[in-house]
């Protein structure tokens, strides 16, 4: 009887600390798309919202590490419950820093209502946003129905973000060079849309953690990787 209270005690922690990282995971796929609604609105409130509430998500954090260490020590899992708990760790960081992306767009909020917007840049930028909140939802999704297919779905979509990346830098500097007006608006949407860009890698992440959890090992294929903006050096015009 005393070993059956043991074991169900274990599996209300490693429960316990699972239903911690999916909440924190709502309050990150949250902060993702109100500061990118803001950013479309031009509503600075929303966007100071998004700054306090990623103490939330850091407190979050801090207390998955704390428990999942706790766990560590007290109950030495092993095998699949120590995959779940090294897992969740992981996870917890990489959401961690979609949710630090979040906030430094937010920052740079009040910046852009001095300038003047670029057609159809806030709406890529969501549409960017999008992606990779559908890429935290599936990868997270994945962990708590070990559904290792979804998660290498939500792995591959990356690319999806990658591309869209791309087309929004080309699409930027097209417009910083048919006016240099432009360049301190496109700067601005330039730095917004690399923070998405990371946002993917870190929603991939989460989705390669989901797959190690589930199957004992990461995937053995690298990613494919879509951005090419490093070996495009922007030309820019005389001022």
């Amino acid at each position: 009887m005393a070993s059956q209270h043991i074991v169900s005690s274990f599996d209300q922690d490693l429960e316990g600390v699972q239903m911690r990282l999916m909440r924190m995971g709502s309050l990150v796929e949250d902060a993702i798309t109100t500061v990118l609604h803001a950013l479309d609105s031009r509503d600075l409130e929303q966007s100071a919202q998004v700054i306090r509430n990623d103490r939330a998500i850091d407190q979050m954090d801090m207390d998955i590490k704390e428990e999942t260490a706790r766990i560590l020590a007290v109950r030495a899992p092993a095998a699949r419950d120590l995959r779940l708990v090294l897992s969740v760790m992981a996870m917890s960081t990489h959401l961690e820093r979609c949710g630090d992306y979040a906030k430094n767009i937010a920052k740079r909020h009040s910046a852009m209502l001095e300038t003047g917007p670029i057609e159809n840049s806030v709406r890529a930028l969501r549409r960017m946003g999008g992606m990779v909140v559908s890429m935290l939802s599936d990868g997270l999704e994945a962990t708590i129905k070990k559904d290792a297919s979804l998660a290498e779905q939500a792995r591959l979509r990356d690319l999806e973000v990658d591309e869209a990346y791309n087309a929004l830098f080309r699409s930027l500097l097209t417009y910083m060079m048919e006016n240099p007006r432009n360049i301190t608006t496109c700067m601005h949407l330039h730095f917004i849309a690399k923070n998405i860009e990371r946002m993917g890698d870190h929603a991939t992440s989460v989705a390669e953690q989901a797959i190690y959890q589930i199957n004992g090992a990461l995937p053995d294929e690298d990613r494919p990787k879509g951005d090419t903006t490093s070996f495009m050096p922007p030309e820019m015009p005389d001022a």
